[in-house]
């Protein structure tokens, strides 16, 4: 049963980018983290290096951290761990924080999590990935009803985009509830068994609410254009995706396993992506209105060119 800390505050839904750099950090650009909060679930992905200090200018406690999700073990996306985790021990987090990442960099995240000496208070529990599905849920993790699910992408070495899905609920309707004559503890009774008998009879869930589709978030970092980028982006609400590169130098960007700003907008227009926010950009570029310009060519739904500490709000539902 998930209990949230009592000084953890619920959050909308939203995402924030604690650092939009790629390889290289620039004085206005962070190394790669961001963190999502989802109801009850507060997930931070690919905590690059500097990634503690811009939680705290994010105003983002260790301590409301629910999971941590890596897609590879290049610097810019894992260097941060090392801080991340002994800050948890340091401010003893009660609740168990899964780390999951590909299973060949496990090495590398046992480092990590035990680069320095302090004294370990943190529960952690890796998981390292070796096939694509569903992310399985660990004893004393919080969580919500979500679904991480994950899928190997083609970078230059083992790595995995992830996707948050929701499941499909309903909405209740006040008004035919209380044509019903249903009220009070009767209400979530009726949502959980999906029927409830009453003084005038049998009412079902459906005659009281409607469907309510669930929501999704997609966070694809580095590959070049696969089946996976594709499959993670199908219909979210929320894509998160690397654009290291623009079109010019498509080349590059191929070559070295990366995403140019055009074909990561072409790939959210053409899966129906309603918001679509572009990151982990190369320090070779300084205008961030190329990413926005070359976005626009494909894309016309909610664009974020993501900048350090940017909240980015997952759209309403439809």
């Amino acid at each position: 049963m998930f209990q949230r800390p009592a000084h953890h505050r619920v959050s909308s839904r939203e995402l924030v980018a604690l650092g939009t750099a790629s390889q290289v950090p620039t004085r206005t650009r962070n190394h790669n983290g961001y963190v999502l909060f989802w109801d009850d679930e507060v997930i931070l992905f690919d905590p690059g290096e500097g990634s503690q200090r811009q939680m705290l200018h994010a105003g983002i406690s260790a301590t409301a951290l629910t999971r941590i999700a890596i897609t590879h073990l290049h610097g810019d996306h894992s260097l941060g761990l090392a801080g991340v985790v002994q800050r948890i021990s340091l401010d003893a987090v009660p609740q168990t924080i899964p780390v999951v990442f590909p299973a060949s960099g496990r090495r590398w995240v046992e480092n990590l999590c035990d680069s320095t000496a302090y004294y370990h208070q943190e529960r952690l529990a890796l998981q390292g990935l070796s096939r694509d599905g569903v992310v399985s849920r660990v004893p004393g993790e919080l969580h919500g009803p979500a679904v991480l699910r994950a899928e190997r992408l083609d970078h230059s070495l083992e790595a995995y985009g992830y996707r948050l899905d929701e499941p499909d609920g309903r909405r209740m309707d006040p008004a035919r509830l209380a044509e019903a004559g249903i009220t009070g503890p009767d209400v979530g009774r009726l949502a959980q068994e999906g029927t409830l008998r009453t003084e005038r009879g049998v009412v079902r869930l459906e005659d009281v609410s409607s469907p309510r589709p669930g929501q999704s978030f997609a966070f694809v970092m580095d590959t070049r254009l696969c089946d996976a980028v594709w499959s993670l982006a199908a219909g979210v609400d929320m894509l998160v995706i690397e654009s290291t590169y623009l079109d010019r130098d498509s080349g590059l960007a191929r070559d070295h396993g990366h995403l140019t700003a055009l074909q990561a907008a072409t790939v959210a227009a053409q899966s129906g992506v309603r918001s679509l926010v572009l990151t982990h950009f190369s320090q070779r570029y300084t205008d961030p209105a190329e990413f926005e310009r070359e976005a626009r060519t494909v894309y016309d739904g909610e664009l974020t060119v993501a900048a350090d500490l940017d909240r980015v709000a997952v759209p309403r539902r439809r």
